[in-house]
């Protein structure tokens, strides 16, 4: 799906609405509102500090919110924790990627969802099958399901975490830095499952301090600075200078033609 080709005329997957939150006094996220459309990447930029970590642990069930609501296709919902979230059909994607390193891709893939056998047993050439189809849709390159995901390379790990979500029917995909400390060709690999995330409809919020990786990735950004929301730019009317003044100087790109 090209960046051109989101309908934002449809309900959005996921509205966040003048969500605020403070800790001891601080006002951590402050009245900020974003909105996620179907096979749609939003980048959420700022430096550490900026809010966009805590506003995504709201809606994935982390933290609550003192004000503000959140939407999922239309209606308000309540998201209390992250089983609220999941009910939602909300996977997160830590950085941490919380893959069980010393396990197979299929047994991360259920790893506390099991499939069983008739008698109670561990389904192992089930989840194994089942891995294999969703691989098969996901990264077809993807081969090492006998290895313990500690002997995958870092986009190959990726690919089994976004695999354990998308299995699970998420629809809505929050991913914490998810090219950090990958090199070009396992950048190019996150890259291209992305792109197929999209094309079935899935949308994202993205969190990432990478400018380039938001500018190739993503179909908006939402710049957040001292936990305010400096604006929400299409990346296809913008450049990387445009962004890096909403980061570090809170300036919105219309602004100069306001001046």
């Amino acid at each position: 799906m090209a960046k051109s080709d989101i309908n934002r005329d449809q309900t959005p997957l996921v509205e966040m609405r003048d969500i605020c939150i403070s800790f001891g006094g601080v006002h951590a996220v402050d009245h900020v509102s974003v909105d996620l459309y179907p096979g749609e990447v939003v980048g959420l930029l700022g430096h550490n500090g900026a809010g966009k970590s805590t506003l995504i642990k709201i809606l994935s069930g982390a933290y609550q919110g003192d004000s503000g609501e959140i939407l999922i296709n239309g209606e308000r919902v309540e998201i209390n924790n992250p089983r609220d979230a999941r009910s939602h059909k909300i996977e997160t994607i830590y950085q941490t990627l919380a893959l069980a390193d010393n396990l197979d891709a299929a047994s991360n893939l259920f790893l506390g969802r099991e499939l069983v056998t008739s008698f109670g047993l561990v389904d192992d050439d089930a989840m194994e099958s089942e891995c294999r189809k969703i691989m098969g849709r996901l990264n077809p390159n993807f081969k090492k399901f006998a290895e313990p995901v500690s002997a995958l390379s870092g986009g190959q790990r990726q690919s089994v975490a976004i695999a354990r979500a998308v299995y699970f029917d998420a629809r809505i995909l929050i991913m914490d830095e998810p090219t950090a400390a990958l090199g070009p060709h396992e950048t190019q690999m996150v890259s291209e499952l992305i792109q197929q995330l999209k094309a079935e409809g899935i949308g994202i919020f993205l969190i990432s301090h990478d400018i380039h990786d938001v500018m190739e990735l993503c179909d908006r950004a939402s710049v957040m600075k001292n936990g305010k929301l400096v604006g929400t730019v299409d990346v296809g009317d913008v450049t990387d200078d445009d962004l890096l003044g909403m980061i570090i100087l809170g300036k919105h790109p219309g602004a100069r033609e306001a001046e």
